[in-house]
């Protein structure tokens, strides 16, 4: 069982995958920066200084005692953050793709082992006992 479990351990596949997941993570966090600090302000500008994380459908307004303080928040649909995460989505699905190909030019690729050589047929094989026998 311990030899089977570090044959698991040891396996290329799960330190593969291990480290796919941290670099995904890194990659995730770089790339929600640049698009919340860097493509969302050029696409606000663009359009016409509008800030996509601030659009929202108010369902009902925040109550303010008479202090100052927020008795209820307000209740609303922010569907700017959800256009924000699109556009994110779409950068890091191209990130990643230009990763994969890049990858994929730089991976070096597997040569099919060479066929074994063949050995006689069945039919060489009976010749040659027969000619054997003959010659006895």
């Amino acid at each position: 069982m311990l030899k089977e479990f570090r044959a698991f351990i040891m396996t290329g596949n799960v330190i593969d995958l291990a480290v796919a997941v941290l670099l995904a993570g890194a990659v995730g966090l770089v790339v929600n920066g640049f698009v919340n600090d860097i493509m969302m302000p050029i696409v606000g500008y663009f359009a016409g200084g509008i800030d996509f994380s601030d659009f929202k459908i108010i369902l009902s307004e925040a109550v303010i005692g008479s202090d100052g303080n927020v008795v209820t928040p307000e209740s609303a649909i922010r569907y700017g953050a959800w256009i924000n995460s699109i556009i994110n989505l779409i950068i890091v699905g191209f990130v990643l793709f230009m990763i994969v190909k890049s990858y994929n030019k730089v991976r070096v690729k597997e040569e099919a082992p060479a066929p074994e050589p063949a050995g006689p047929t069945q039919e060489e094989l009976l010749a040659e006992i027969r000619d054997l026998l003959k010659k006895k």
